[in-house]
């Protein structure tokens, strides 16, 4: 059990009978009255969001997932298909449990998988992934002076703004958290 004093950002929890990933929470308090926490939950088999308020020493079950290493293989653009790296199972997760997640999963790319009750319903990602960019505009001599950046489309779909000394066919890589371009790899 978890105290909503506790919530982090990340932690899974059962809630009105679904299992919810918390996504942002917000203590406050109106005068005089008791510490209230407003927070917003992504339901973690289906994909959408609710925002609810509720008390601030209210106690709810913490999900405990199971997590096995897969290796992801390939999309038909609504199920996402991973291979446990162990036992060689394939597992299917729908895009809208995934969410903006599908922006890093390159193929044949190594993660961790999250399996409540034998079903996967949740990935963690590296914190940084290496992408091919696949189109951006050409830097120029004199572009670097005031510094700054351009756009760039990524393999996976993903625009990203990167340094103007970076062409077609690098690989650059990103930081999974705050979607910002670490450095070109060689």
């Amino acid at each position: 059990m978890i105290s909503s004093s506790e919530f982090k950002k990340g932690i899974i929890i059962q809630f009105e009978g679904g299992i919810w990933r918390i996504v942002e929470y917000q203590p406050f308090r109106y005068a005089q009255r008791a510490a209230m926490v407003k927070i917003k939950l992504k339901d973690v088999r289906q994909g959408h969001t609710i925002e609810r308020t509720i008390g601030s020493g209210d106690k709810f079950p913490v999900v405990q997932l199971d997590r096995r290493t897969a290796q992801y293989q390939y999309s038909d653009g609504q199920q996402y298909t991973f291979m446990d790296t162990t036992t060689y199972d394939q597992f299917t997760i729908d895009a809208e449990v995934l969410g903006d997640n599908v922006k890093y999963l390159a193929e044949n790319m190594t993660l961790e998988l999250g399996f409540y009750e034998g079903e996967p319903l949740d990935i963690q990602l590296p914190i940084t992934v290496d992408l091919k960019v696949v189109d951006t505009a050409p830097g120029f001599k004199g572009d670097t002076a005031q510094g700054g950046g351009k756009p760039a489309k990524l393999e996976t779909g993903l625009v990203v703004q990167v340094p103007f000394f970076i062409n077609v066919g690098d690989t650059v890589r990103v930081d999974t958290r705050t979607n910002l371009v670490v450095t070109r790899v060689t």
